[in-house]
């Protein structure tokens, strides 16, 4: 069975009350139910995990690497800071989809680089909440795909 994992970085577990103007109402909790949700219907295994903490983030990462089919991965603010994060990425044969929830490309300067996304599947960038459900369906739609051909779809 396909498993995914959902991984958030640092300041996401506020999401609904932190700066709802920019980041909108829901719940990382609501955010995690609606990825499930996709996934489940489309007999795949869920995981989520989120940290304030980078170590935390790359040991769940390094985990991953066993039992995972794909990872969707909102850094956060270490998009633009972790070396070790990207470092971690790029150590592991998973494939991995950068989301944003705000168009980071409209915000501060210091928001329009990340570190992340050239080691990553896919960025899916200023959707709001739904870029995590859009990240699901194109995992799911790439295995199904996959599946369907017989072959391996390249994925990084």
């Amino acid at each position: 069975m396909k498993r995914l994992l959902l991984l958030n970085g640092p300041n996401l577990n506020l999401l609904g009350t932190r700066e709802p103007g920019v980041y909108g109402q829901k719940t990382l909790a609501d955010i995690e139910h609606e990825v499930e949700t996709t996934l489940k219907e489309n007999g795949w295994e869920f995981d989520a995990f989120q940290s304030n903490h980078e170590g935390d983030l790359i040991d769940a990462i390094h985990e991953s690497r066993y039992e995972t089919t794909g990872i969707i991965f909102n850094p956060g603010a270490y998009t633009h800071t972790s070396i070790a994060l990207r470092d971690a990425i790029a150590s592991i044969d998973v494939p991995v989809i950068e989301v944003h929830i705000s168009n980071v490309h409209k915000r501060e300067s210091f928001r329009h680089t990340s570190l992340i996304s050239p080691v990553t599947w896919g960025q899916i960038v200023g959707m709001g909440t739904v870029g995590y459900t859009l990240a699901a369906q194109a995992f799911i739609d790439h295995f199904r795909e996959e599946n369907e051909d017989g072959e391996s779809n390249e994925t990084t």
